[in-house]
């Protein structure tokens, strides 16, 4: 009876300390989210005041209308799109072929290849800038897409998620499959692909959401609004008019209309993502 009480006691215990946890990440998440909407419609006065207005005294939704007039708002955003669907396009292929291949194909050094991919992970992206930079600046490809785009499409994560699933497989499938006459290219096309479908949604979705967020590359090889992409648009938004004084209201309003894609595309994958991170990614 004892023995009953204790374990329901540490049940009771478990759930107080899960709900508190999940209370205190809701309030460090969602306070700065509800900053940010409510921001959005503040007009000036509400934002430069103390103590801070919680609530605005007068909803001012022409914050929306100036973040997309005061500057090329369309041209950041068509930029972001270019940007993001050409890296995470090459990116994604690039991933899953090397993953195939150091997987199943034979040939020398593939362990030691694997390492270098390995070791590329541990190498943060901000110390290879400079090195970037140079050769980018020496090729003139400055202040272009191509400058922005090309340095980025390095794949060493994806190769590695998608590595350690394929070496989840079932190997009696993939045995069966070679032993039908399956080549390469049917064997990935007709058996591997089929069986990873919420491993590439997670490696996607990541990717894409990785590289909309991107700031420090973009803003380094924008010199002005033609190839900037929205986070480094945003960061032009806030030196328009007095830029001693950054009105904060057409800033956050950008920030939402710049949340919202990504946003929506998150969760309309994010319960295959996480299925895809969760089989068999530690296996191998």
């Amino acid at each position: 009876m004892k023995l009953g009480s204790l374990q329901h006691n540490r049940e009771i215990w478990a759930k107080v300390f899960g709900y508190a946890a999940m209370a205190c990440v809701l309030v460090i998440v969602g306070v700065p989210l509800f900053w940010i909407v409510i921001t959005s419609f503040k007009d000036r006065p509400d934002i430069y005041v103390q103590p801070a207005v919680y609530w605005p005294r007068a909803w001012h939704p022409e914050n929306y209308s100036d973040a997309t007039t005061t500057l090329p708002f369309w041209t950041f955003l068509r930029n972001s799109l270019i940007v993001t669907g050409v890296v995470a396009g090459v990116k994604f292929v690039l991933g899953v072929f090397s993953a195939y291949g150091l997987v199943f194909l034979r040939f020398p050094g593939k362990t030691v290849l694997f390492l270098v991919i390995i070791a590329a992970l541990m190498v943060p992206n901000q110390i290879t800038v400079i090195s970037n930079y140079a050769l980018i600046a020496q090729l003139g490809w400055r202040n272009t897409l191509q400058g922005i785009i090309v340095p980025l499409c390095g794949v060493a994560f994806g190769t590695f998620l998608m590595r350690n699933h394929f070496l989840s497989l079932p190997s009696e499938v993939i045995e069966a499959a070679r032993m039908d006459g399956a080549g390469w290219w049917r064997l990935l096309t007709r058996v591997v692909l089929p069986m990873s479908g919420p491993t590439m949604v997670a490696f996607a979705v990541v990717t894409l959401v990785n590289e909309w967020n991107g700031y420090l590359w973009p803003f380094l090889m924008a010199d002005g609004p033609e190839v900037a992409t929205l986070p480094v648009g945003l960061t032009l938004l806030q030196n328009t008019e007095n830029p001693s004084v950054t009105n904060w209201g057409p800033v956050m309003a950008g920030t939402i209309l710049t949340m919202l894609p990504i946003l929506i595309v998150f969760l309309a994958l994010q319960r295959h993502m996480i299925k895809g991170l969760t089989s068999g990614a530690v296996k191998g």
